[in-house]
């Protein structure tokens, strides 16, 4: 077995052939300053560490100034942790020939070839060489390509050989498998997303874990005014993420007084707008005290009555930390497109009973006077129903 361990490279001159996994970093990684690259390069090695781990899978890592080499035994299990790590723009089942030069390298592809690409298959080398190599990639290419008896198909080939000339070795792979890109979880610090269990709010939290964030959850429920549907939905979504994110906090705050003190008080067309700035005034409250830098939602520009500009700016307005909508421009096809592609949309459209739909009658004002909801906001008492529900907020991590 592997140990799991992380090393740089070191330039012994015994010839070894290692199998493994070779990762590429995101390229907008590599616009960063030297300082921000290398710790965006760390928290990348730290959540591919911690996810094969948590997967049971031994192995090494070793870092190079533009790529990961994994040194693997279960090639299945670590392609699937690495399908959905943030930061990667492509990885390869390869081999890393260590302190083979170009003449051994070729010596290795004479010999194998007849394993790789058929007889009636066309091939295209891909060299890419480190710098200081003298010879050019032209050279390198009419060296390895002339023992290779096989038709030479530069833009369309049958079959791919990869090569990656490096100081102290060469690797090999045959297959670029997509990453998802973005940059690694935990690079832009940790935000707490309102997650309702219907389709948007996932969306919104793969959309901003795309882009570097930890994430924690926070659901308003009406238990037990009415079932605990709602409930189980968060947690079956919060155990699909941890394929992403290798453990996520939830708070669960119950709603449904601060709901009938609403629908006591509020006329109707009102009422969805109460709702929203009460979950907002929980939330921020929940984010300084736990240290959350920013709150999101997965809110769509005009989708809704209550997502209109002017409700928008009327359910934040007391709001002082930053509120982020990854979904500001999407429309519903486009958010329902991805939903399917993470596998949200299943657990998503389940029927449930929550704070979204208890309480809320048809024909919501799209367009509130803000002088109209302070005055009547004067007759509630949320005050204090405000910090019972944050009291009696259960919090949860899987």
């Amino acid at each position: 077995m592997i140990n799991p361990i992380i090393l740089n490279m070191k330039n012994n001159k015994e010839k070894k052939i290692k199998k493994g996994v070779l990762i590429a970093f995101d390229g907008e990684i590599f616009l960063k300053s030297f300082g921000v690259k290398n710790f965006f390069k760390k928290k990348l090695v730290y959540n591919i560490l911690n996810s094969f781990q948590k997967q049971k899978i031994s192995f090494k890592i070793f870092n190079y100034y533009d790529r990961i080499f994994i040194e693997v035994d279960f090639f299945k299990k670590a392609m699937k942790v690495l399908k959905k790590t943030f930061g990667i723009a492509w990885y390869a089942e390869a081999l890393f020939l260590e302190n083979y030069n170009i003449k051994d390298l070729n010596e290795f592809i004479k010999e194998k070839y007849i394993n790789w690409i058929k007889k009636d298959e066309s091939f295209a080398l891909r060299v890419k060489k480190e710098t200081g190599e003298k010879q050019s990639k032209e050279e390198i290419i009419k060296i390895l390509a002339k023992n290779i008896k096989r038709k030479v198909n530069l833009s369309h080939p049958d079959k791919e050989i990869f090569v990656e000339i490096r100081k102290n070795g060469c690797f090999l792979y045959f297959k670029k498998n997509k990453g998802l890109r973005g940059l690694p979880i935990g690079s832009q610090g940790k935000v707490l997303v309102l997650m309702s269990g219907g389709i948007d709010s996932p969306v919104a939290n793969w959309l901003i874990n795309k882009r570097g964030t930890e994430n924690a959850w926070i659901h308003f429920h009406s238990f037990p005014l009415v079932s605990e549907k709602s409930i189980e939905k968060i947690k079956d979504l919060a155990r699909l993420f941890l394929d992403y994110q290798s453990k996520i906090k939830i708070y669960f705050v119950p709603f449904s007084e601060i709901q009938t003190e609403i629908k006591l008080n509020i006329p109707a067309k009102y009422r969805v707008l109460f709702y929203r700035r009460a979950m907002f005034k929980i939330s921020e409250q929940i984010a300084k005290k736990e240290n959350y830098q920013a709150i999101i939602t997965g809110e769509s520009l005009g989708q809704v009555s209550s997502q209109t500009l002017q409700n928008i700016n009327i359910i934040q307005e007391k709001i002082k930390i930053p509120i982020l909508r990854p979904l500001i421009s999407f429309n519903k096809e486009e958010i329902i497109k991805i939903s399917k592609k993470i596998k949200t949309y299943e657990i998503s459209i389940l029927p449930q009973e929550d704070c979204c739909t208890l309480f809320v009658p048809k024909g919501q004002s799209a367009k509130a006077d803000i002088n109209i909801i302070k005055n009547l906001e004067k007759k509630l008492n949320l005050s204090s129903l405000i910090k019972k529900a944050i009291k009696n907020t259960k919090l949860e991590e899987f």
